[in-house]
C-alpha cells in the first residue's frame, strides 16, 4: 500500500547528540580509535603566546581538517568547510557540535603563514601519524611503491659536483592564497600581497656534470 508522509519531521526538537548519529562502524570513528593527535600540541606550544592575544583555533582541528580534505578527496579548503557544516561525522571527528562556529576556510593558511611556514611541523606529524599506524599494522612496510618512471641516463655517476638549487614552495600553499584572494574579491576586498613567485630557500643537490638534467636513483630491493 502507498504510503506517504504527512508529518513534517525535520522541524522537530529531539533530544540527540553528535556521538549518537555517527555510526559506530565510520570510518573515522577507527582513525580516532588508534591514532592519538595530542603530540601536536607540544609540536606547536612554542608558536603560541602563553600569555596575550584571544585564543586560538585547536591547533588539532587545524590539522584535522587537512586530514579530512585529503582523506576524502576534497578539492579545496573552503570545499571542506562546507562539507564540515553539513557533515555529523565530519563535525564529531574535530570534536565539534551541533552549534559550534566552524573556522573560516582561511584560518588554516593564516596560521600556516605566521605559525608553520619554514618549519618542519607538517613532516614531523606526518612521521608521528605514520609511525602510529605502523604500530598497529595498519601499513605493510614489506612491499613499497614509487609512483614514478625511470629512464636511464647516459651519464657517468662518478662525474658530479655539488650544487644549491631553489626549493619550491609547496602547490598546497599557493592554492589556499588562491582561494583567499578569491574569497575576498568576492566580498570587494582587495587581495593579499604575497610574496611573488615560488621561492623558499636554497637546498645542496648532488648534479651530474655529464647530465645535469638526470638524478641518482637508489635501488631499495
Amino acid at each position: 500500500m502507498l504510503h506517504k508522509n504527512e508529518k513534517i519531521s525535520t522541524e522537530q526538537v529531539q533530544m540527540v547528540s553528535i556521538e549518537q548519529l555517527v555510526p559506530k562502524d565510520h570510518i573515522l570513528r577507527k582513525i580516532d580509535k588508534y591514532i592519538n593527535f595530542n603530540f601536536i600540541y607540544d609540536l606547536v606550544e612554542d608558536k603560541y603566546s602563553q600569555t596575550t592575544g584571544r585564543p586560538s583555533i585547536d591547533p588539532v582541528v587545524l590539522i584535522k581538517l587537512v586530514i579530512l580534505q585529503y582523506f576524502f578527496n576534497i578539492n579545496s579548503m573552503r570545499q571542506t568547510i562546507r562539507e564540515v557544516e553539513v557533515n555529523i561525522a565530519y563535525r564529531w571527528f574535530l570534536g565539534l557540535d551541533f552549534y559550534d562556529k566552524i573556522p573560516h576556510f582561511s584560518t588554516f593558511e593564516k596560521n600556516y603563514e605566521r605559525r608553520f611556514k619554514n618549519t618542519d611541523i607538517f613532516n614531523q606529524i606526518f612521521e608521528n601519524i605514520l609511525d602510529q599506524a605502523m604500530s598497529y599494522g595498519f601499513v605493510d612496510t614489506k612491499i613499497q611503491f614509487i609512483d614514478s618512471t625511470h629512464v636511464k641516463a647516459h651519464a657517468n655517476r662518478h662525474k658530479n659536483q655539488k650544487v644549491k638549487i631553489k626549493k619550491k614552495e609547496k602547490s598546497y600553499q599557493r592554492k589556499l592564497e588562491k582561494e583567499v584572494n578569491e574569497d575576498r574579491n568576492n566580498n570587494g576586498k582587495d587581495d593579499f600581497d604575497y610574496p611573488e613567485g615560488e621561492i623558499l630557500e636554497e637546498k645542496e643537490i648532488t648534479q651530474s656534470t655529464t647530465d645535469p638534467e638526470s638524478g641518482l636513483f637508489h635501488d631499495i630491493c
